[in-house]
């Protein structure tokens, strides 16, 4: 497994966003979170619906996504929240350090 990881989560609004970005880099679950505003096409409860979102892109050590996830779980609004992470195979080895220094 590598060691470094994105984990992607979206949010209904900015004020969620911000606080579960706030959240994860206070308690160094993640080094850096970044979120941008995206529209959403998704089937939910039958009904095909459109919505704005807010992406939170995670970046952390892979260790420590079980943390991450129950930290989601327990201050997400979303029934079902999207959480989603996808392995960092590469990266620059300055920028992979700063990850290891930021998070616990």
């Amino acid at each position: 497994m590598t060691p470094y990881c994105a984990i992607l989560v979206t949010a209904g609004s900015h004020d969620e966003a911000n606080r579960l970005a706030e959240m994860l880099v206070e308690r160094r679950l993640a080094a850096c979170v970044q979120v941008t505003d995206i529209a959403s096409t998704y089937r939910w409860q039958g009904q095909v619906t459109r919505a704005a979102e807010c992406l939170l892109v995670i970046k952390t050590a892979a260790r420590l996504y079980p943390e991450v996830e129950a930290a989601i779980l327990a201050n997400h609004s979303y029934e079902v929240p999207e959480i989603v992470q996808i392995p960092i195979e590469w990266g620059l080895d300055r920028y992979l350090g700063w990850i290891d220094e930021n998070t616990k």
